[in-house]
């Protein structure tokens, strides 16, 4: 069950990666970041991957999943130009 106390940290953490799509943080960052309890930034970032908001990244960072999407286009696309030269 999601509490106002979560759905506002939702709110609050989707705003910015909305307004940063490049932003890349770890657990503990959020927590200062957005001064969070442990279970409350646990609760939300398992929210935001269920939802498929976010994704955590092999470092342990979470980041925006569009931004991996389009990140992983981009890439492609650079392999591809750089293989026709």
């Amino acid at each position: 069950m999601e509490t106002p106390q979560i759905l506002e940290t939702l709110v609050r953490m989707q705003t910015e990666w909305i307004e940063m799509p490049q932003l890349k943080i770890t657990r503990r960052q959020a927590q200062r970041l957005w001064n969070l309890s442990n279970d409350v930034c646990e609760t939300a970032f398992a929210t935001l991957i269920r939802k498929g908001f976010l994704v955590q990244a092999p470092d342990g960072a979470y980041v925006r999943h569009a931004y991996v999407r389009m990140s992983g286009a981009i890439a492609a696309r650079a392999a591809g130009s750089a293989a026709g030269r």
